[in-house]
């Protein structure tokens, strides 16, 4: 945190008044960018994808549970980790007090990951979420939608992510990645795509955040090679644990977790 000017009252409203004239900048834009989403082309989801969840099958269109607008979280939770990522989990502890809101405006949120439906049953008993989460084990949709990478894909060399092809080692590290799509159903009944977000899309919908954002020392990540290495699942946190002012690493010292390590 760099060191703070002190000025008088006065002084603090006039530099409170310009930045304020940021904000109202930003809030335009951020209302005029959130219509450019809405107004984008829709594209027909012509799979028939079949999901596990928790009482057994589930169709894409079941997922809508009766309304016309699905928000998905492609959560980081592969078949082989005993955990879901601890990053994606911090997005998780936001959804659940928004659901009911989201009801009420024709909206049905539902989570996906490609781990099978037992392992995360429990892992989401665990940790005392009550959203509805699906397992994708079977069937295509975490690659169909750019959030998992199959071997033949990473053996290319490139991958698809955030709508641009990376090379692998550089930007996506793992072959699992977060991120939200939309769906819709039509006029004519079939169900379409209509939005996607990943990576720092994701941030505006992690409450946390935004709040961290308006305290002196912000977010206070600049110092972390992994943005989120000083997050943790939300059981495993206790009264010793803080981030070290001038690292930014978590402290007491111990290896930084990262989503394909040891999900702790």
């Amino acid at each position: 945190m760099l060191q703070p000017r002190i000025v008088t009252r006065a002084e603090w409203l006039l530099a409170r008044r310009a930045h304020l004239a940021k904000e109202k900048e930003l809030t335009r834009l951020r209302d005029e960018v959130t219509r450019g989403g809405r107004a984008l082309p829709w594209v027909k989801v012509d799979k028939d994808y079949v999901f596990d969840g928790p009482n057994g099958p589930e169709t894409l269109a079941d997922l809508f549970e009766g309304r016309n607008q699905l928000i998905v979280y492609h959560f980081m939770f592969r078949p082989d980790w005993e955990y879901g990522c601890p990053s994606c989990s911090y997005v998780a502890d936001h959804i659940d007090p928004t659901i009911v809101h989201l009801a009420h405006r024709d909206v049905t949120f539902r989570v996906v990951s490609r781990a099978p439906i037992d392992q995360i049953e429990a892992f989401r008993e665990r940790m005392g979420w009550k959203f509805h989460w699906v397992s994708s084990f079977r069937n295509e949709f975490n690659y169909d939608y750019n959030v998992s990478f199959p071997p033949e894909r990473i053996v290319d060399g490139t991958i698809m992510y955030n709508f641009t092809t990376v090379e692998v080692g550089s930007e996506v590290p793992l072959d699992e990645r977060e991120g939200i799509s939309v769906f819709s159903r039509g006029a004519d009944g079939a169900i379409y795509h209509t939005y996607s977000t990943y990576e720092r899309g994701v941030d505006l919908f992690v409450g946390t955040y935004n709040w961290l954002d308006i305290v002196p020392k912000g977010r206070d990540e600049d110092g972390l090679a992994f943005k989120m290495a000083w997050l943790r699942h939300h059981d495993r946190y206790d009264d010793e644990y803080r981030v070290d002012e001038v690292s930014g690493y978590p402290f007491p010292p111990r290896i930084a977790h990262s989503c394909c390590e040891s999900h702790t």
